[in-house]
């Protein structure tokens, strides 16, 4: 027997060892006949009787991102809360308690840790190398996988290599010259980013999977049924503007409903009786766009998919007590699971979660039906109702072993050293200790650059934008924390945790007080009068809170304010800041180029794209100082917060017992009410007194 699939636009052979291999896994747990739609399949197959019954599980990991093992590479510890071979626990599980399952990933997979800068960037992997995470996700046997936005993160020619595809665009060599690679086992489908040459999908935009089902006749009798199960995905058009520097000129992107439109027909039409959307993006019911981003809501709406998996918005879903807003829209049931009738889930981020969507089917005039009155969606957790974490398979470590022990003597190699603590625990309230020392790098490299090569930018200040990556979202250990002492690789990578690369752009000063209204959404509008406690930080993310950190620039947030009214006194070196006033700006490549959607930042202000990575600017300006002190490198708070008593509370969330800690680096109004805040996330609720 011979396993074919296609990749970009040519033909790869798999050797039957390694399929037999897949399929004697899958027959074990009920489901067989590993395929995809290119599969050859015996001739002959069973009658179904009408009436007859299956349950299909599809099970659902998103938004990985690279969390192999349950280890945090920033603090060199392990991480309990997070982490795939705990989800692979899960995923055992759910084989055992089900007859019929397939495992699928939702994207945002190869992206997101050391190790996965390590085998992209560093030492990247050679052609026959698996990547670290394909290899544990084929020792899963996964059934199939959708790309991402941050597949994109590091270029399409490492893509192209690391998922063992050839893409048909213009900066790479022709399909025919390019190398065959070692990818996944499995398809991975993507169909709305085409070549710009070709005009054709990058990726397979589909696979139709012929499994046999194990099932029950009208008359209680357990039988094996075929069924074809395509799967489709979907990535947000917005990877043009985020990753521009990659993409444009090479690739192009088209709407979720338009990419759905004309794919689920054409697999209806080659016998897809069963049909499940891979969408990595959430839920939005603004205007559809094709290019917004989270268009999932209307992707629910094409007819013909039957089941929608979804992530990147780190969310949990279905979940009853969520209160994000994506959830509580029209049409969406957070209680049991669907958006629009159709079987959704999101299985949170990290390997946290195990979405499971169970698809009723019943055999009805000979093909399967999705009865979605009696399907059911659910998000597991690693987490237990007692707070401990499910067991870890030892079969992932075994597995990454080797790529983890790199990653870890190379995240240890010494920089500098700090005679202060740098963190972004209190950095909702103006703590500043994790984040001057990257606005300093960020900012020294653009004026470098500028005094250099662009002369007519000559005497235009330069400031630089960070933001505190690691705000609490994923519970208290998702804080950047460096401890005093030496600072080695793996703390430069806590203190700039994406592979971006050094922006620079030329705005005015009303653009500059536009772009900190946009990051001042941080906040909830406070009223002083109120006397119950009122929370401070609102659902916007703490990735865009971008800050400037300058001893020339400051201004207030003025919280009491309603959105796009709240930035208050910008003054460069103790002057008000006038509209037409000139800067040149230190940022990233994402932000430049319409990441977050702040007004103006479109690529039309760029004056400067470096090729160089955030990260790598920032450890070679730490090497040069060699000594981070905090007088001089963390402790330049340029906003305030605008003076106001309040008649309650106000609060925010950090890790706990740490008062201490904020008051050493100038936060001297804050104080903790609650040690545990009771979500099981090792948060602990503190109040601000926005009156000092």
């Amino acid at each position: 027997m011979r396993v074919t699939f296609m990749a970009g636009k040519r033909m790869r052979t798999l050797r039957a060892v390694g399929a037999l291999g897949a399929i004697g896994a899958l027959s074990a747990i009920g489901i067989t006949a590993c395929s995809s739609s290119d599969i050859e399949t015996p001739q002959s197959q069973p009658q179904v009787a009408n009436g007859t019954k299956a349950t299909l599980a599809l099970l659902e990991t998103t938004d990985i991102h690279t969390n192999l093992l349950s280890y945090d590479y920033y603090k060199l510890a392990e991480d309990k809360s997070l982490g795939l071979e705990r989800t692979a626990t899960l995923i055992a599980a759910a084989r055992k308690e089900f007859p019929n399952t397939m495992l699928l990933d939702d994207g945002d997979t190869i992206q997101g840790t050391a190790l996965a800068d390590y085998q992209a960037q560093v030492a990247p992997i050679d052609c026959k190398t698996t990547l670290g995470v394909y290899k544990v996700m084929n020792l899963l046997k996964y059934d199939a996988g959708t790309i991402g936005n941050h597949e994109f993160n590091y270029g399409l020619p490492f893509l192209a290599q690391a998922t063992g595809s050839a893409f048909d665009v213009p900066n790479m060599s022709p399909v025919a010259s390019q190398p065959v690679c070692a990818g996944p086992t499995f398809p991975l489908v993507l169909s709305n980013v085409l070549g710009a040459k070709s005009q054709q999908p990058i990726f397979k935009p589909y696979a139709i999977l012929e499994r046999t089902l194990t099932a029950t006749t009208p008359d209680g009798k357990t039988v094996s049924a075929p069924v074809k199960i395509g799967v489709i995905g979907f990535t947000p058009p917005a990877i043009m503007a985020w990753d521009k520097r990659w993409l444009d000129g090479n690739v192009y992107t088209q709407g979720l409903v338009e990419s759905a439109s004309k794919y689920v027909p054409e697999m209806k039409a080659k016998g897809a009786q069963i049909i499940v959307a891979m969408s990595h993006g959430g839920l939005d019911n603004s205007t559809y766009s094709p290019s917004m981003e989270n268009g999932s809501y209307y992707l629910s709406k094409v007819p013909g998919i039957d089941a929608m998996l979804i992530g990147h918005s780190h969310q949990v879903f279905p979940d009853k007590n969520s209160t994000v807003t994506q959830f509580n829209l029209p049409g969406v049931d957070k209680v049991k699971g669907t958006v629009n009738g159709v079987p959704t889930v999101m299985a949170n981020f990290w390997g946290k979660h195990l979405g499971v969507i169970k698809l009723a089917l019943n055999y009805t005039n000979g093909t399967w039906m999705v009865d979605r009155n009696s399907s059911t969606a659910e998000a597991r957790s690693i987490q237990n109702a007692d707070n401990s974490y499910v067991a870890v398979d030892p079969a992932i470590s075994q597995a990454s072993a080797a790529e983890h022990s790199a990653t870890i003597n190379y995240v240890k190699t010494p920089i500098g050293s700090t005679d202060f603590r740098m963190t972004t625990y209190f950095a909702d309230v103006g703590d500043v200790s994790a984040i001057e020392i990257v606005n300093q790098a960020q900012a020294a490299y653009v004026q470098d650059y500028v005094s250099a090569n662009l002369p007519q930018y000559a005497g235009i200040p330069v400031l630089s934008v960070s933001a505190p990556f690691k705000s609490g979202f994923g519970g208290g250990n998702d804080f950047t924390d460096v401890a005093q002492g030496n600072v080695a690789i793996n703390n430069a990578a806590d203190l700039y945790l994406y592979p971006n690369t050094i922006y620079a752009v030329k705005v005015t000063g009303a653009d500059l007080k536009a772009w900190l209204e946009t990051a001042a959404k941080r906040f909830n509008k406070i009223d002083p009068a109120n006397t119950a406690a009122q929370t401070l930080v609102s659902t916007y993310p703490g990735y865009n809170f971008d800050m400037i950190t300058s001893k020339d620039f400051s201004y207030e947030i003025d919280v009491t304010q309603a959105v796009d009214s709240r930035i208050r006194n910008l003054k460069y070196q103790g002057a008000a800041i006038s509209d037409t006033q000139s800067f040149i700006v230190a940022t990233n490549n994402y932000r430049a180029s319409g990441g977050g959607n702040f007004p103006g930042l479109d690529g039309s202000k760029t004056i400067y794209a470096s090729p160089d990575a955030s990260r790598d600017v920032l450890i070679a300006y730490i090497k040069k100082v060699q000594t981070i002190k905090a007088a001089s490198n963390g402790s330049d708070r340029s906003w305030r917060f605008t003076k106001v008593a309040t008649a309650g509370q106000v609060t925010f969330k950090a890790a706990p017992n740490l008062v201490a800690l904020a008051q050493t680096n100038g936060i001297t109004n804050v104080t903790q009410l609650q040690a545990d805040d009771g979500t099981g996330k090792g948060l602990a609720v503190y109040s601000v007194n926005l009156n000092q």
